[in-house]
């Protein structure tokens, strides 16, 4: 198995930035998560790039096709030519199918899907709890790091702020869109022998080490 071509799932909060940014350092992986392609492409103005931002200007969600299309053209570049990591794609059924597709296409195919599992109440605990440095983003929480004096970041003295998209109710919803999208593709990569599975209530060095583990596990496999 020379490649590592890896998807990585997960509800907000569940620690993938972390767990993404060690495996692209672990294995020298192309990393693409599709807010980042997107907001490049539309940089870059490919075609793809001009039709991805004339929806986003509208507000609208940009189609599936265009999305694979901008996801498979990053897959196609020779960063990503002895593996790659996808952060929030595929989102749907028909997305997973049309990457699988394409792989075939380029004679490429999945090496596994990587699920970081953490239950709702500690995803609310873990969301509604950080604070952010309205002068440079600084970020704490209010459990887990909190400033040495509340609402004051240490490193700049600016206010401290808990963002729109981190307050319970906004991440309640947004668990609800997680689930309503997530559960039929880890059922369908589950189904394919693909879905590995981690607790992410372990601390992040406790997942890293699964995580490695299981990739090395299925590295000897395709030896044998």
């Amino acid at each position: 198995m020379a490649q590592l071509n890896l998807i990585l799932l997960g509800p907000p909060g569940a620690g993938k930035g972390t767990q993404a940014e060690r495996l692209v350092d672990d294995f020298d992986l192309a990393y693409y998560a599709t807010g980042d392609i997107l907001r490049a492409a539309v940089k870059e103005e490919s075609e793809l790039g001009r039709r991805a931002g004339e929806y986003m200007e509208r507000g609208d969600l940009v189609p599936d096709e265009v999305v694979v299309g901008l996801v498979v053209d990053r897959i196609e570049r020779s960063e990503a030519q002895d593996g790659f990591l996808l952060d929030g794609f595929p989102r749907n059924p028909d997305q997973a199918r049309t990457i699988d597709d394409e792989l075939s296409r380029l004679g490429r195919q999945l090496t596994a899907v990587l699920l970081i599992e953490l239950a709702d109440g500690e995803v609310i605990r873990r969301l509604s709890g950080r604070r952010m440095c309205v002068k440079n983003g600084h970020l704490y929480h209010a459990e887990f790091d909190p400033p040495k004096r509340e609402g004051v970041c240490d490193q700049d003295g600016s206010r401290l702020v808990q963002r729109d998209d981190d307050h319970p109710d906004t991440v309640k919803h947004r668990l609800e869109v997680y689930r309503e999208h997530t559960s039929p593709l880890a059922e369908l990569y589950e189904e394919r022998g693909l879905l590995r599975r981690f607790d992410g209530s372990r601390s992040t060095s406790e997942v890293h080490d699964h995580i490695r583990a299981s990739l090395a596990t299925l590295r000897l496999e395709s030896e044998l």
